[in-house]
């Protein structure tokens, strides 16, 4: 996924959720972030970050914030990011695909993706993951009662036919498995091993985040008792 107009930004504060200030080009711009989540260990004054220029009717900033680094190395903060990333890279996880609809109603919940191949039916959420603890990714960085429900309504799926998959998204490098956050938020926690205890596959992948682009790399080992 490639991103076109992008320069470099010292990160400055967050003001709100939507909302930070950067300076850029020697300018204390303020910018769009694409995250709602709380991502303390990102957005600290001083660090670099990435932004993309944008264009368009309606727009109330100049600039998107799409990456800080951590550690010496970028992690994309981009939420619409992992939806696009999935789409591109469903042939690793699927044989055979007949049909893929994004945005795919069940029940009470719109999941991210559903695929038919010649052999299953099944329904795909994506998380984005961007929280790092050493070698650690964990997900959420903040509690999300959404997450949770979308992770019982996968389970309550299979129970119609349904095969379910958990695709996370990883958006940097330098990680070598994946573990929920328990200490934030230890009902989702709960509720990932129940899933995976029911059948639903959990599925990570890290990424190669540069200023202008992310991609899939590699598939992570999953540890739920982490």
């Amino acid at each position: 996924m490639k991103y076109y107009n992008t320069k470099e930004a010292v990160f400055l504060e967050r003001p709100n959720r939507f909302i930070a200030m950067c300076e850029i080009d020697g300018k204390i711009e303020k910018c769009h972030v694409i995250n709602t989540g709380r991502m303390n260990e990102l957005t600290v004054k001083g660090a670099r970050g990435i932004v993309c220029e944008k264009d368009g009717a309606g727009r109330k900033t100049k600039y998107d914030l799409i990456s800080l680094e951590k550690d010496g190395q970028l992690i994309n903060i981009d939420s619409q990011a992992p939806n696009k990333l999935a789409l591109e890279m469903l042939d690793r996880i699927f044989d055979d695909i007949i049909t893929v609809k994004p945005e795919c109603k069940y029940k009470n919940s719109r999941f991210d993706i559903f695929v038919e191949t010649k052999t299953e039916k099944a329904f795909v959420e994506v998380k984005g993951v961007t929280l790092k603890d050493g070698n650690i990714a964990r997900f959420p960085d903040a509690p999300t009662e959404r997450g949770l429900k979308h992770v019982n309504e996968l389970i309550e799926s299979m129970s119609d036919g349904y095969n379910a998959y958990i695709l996370l998204i990883i958006k940097m490098k330098g990680i070598d498995r994946f573990s929920p956050n328990r200490a934030t938020h230890p009902e989702f926690a709960d509720a990932l091993k129940k899933a995976y205890d029911a059948g639903v596959k959990i599925i990570a992948l890290d990424c190669i985040v540069s200023e202008d682009e992310i991609i899939c790399d590699k598939f992570i080992d999953i540890d739920l008792e982490g």
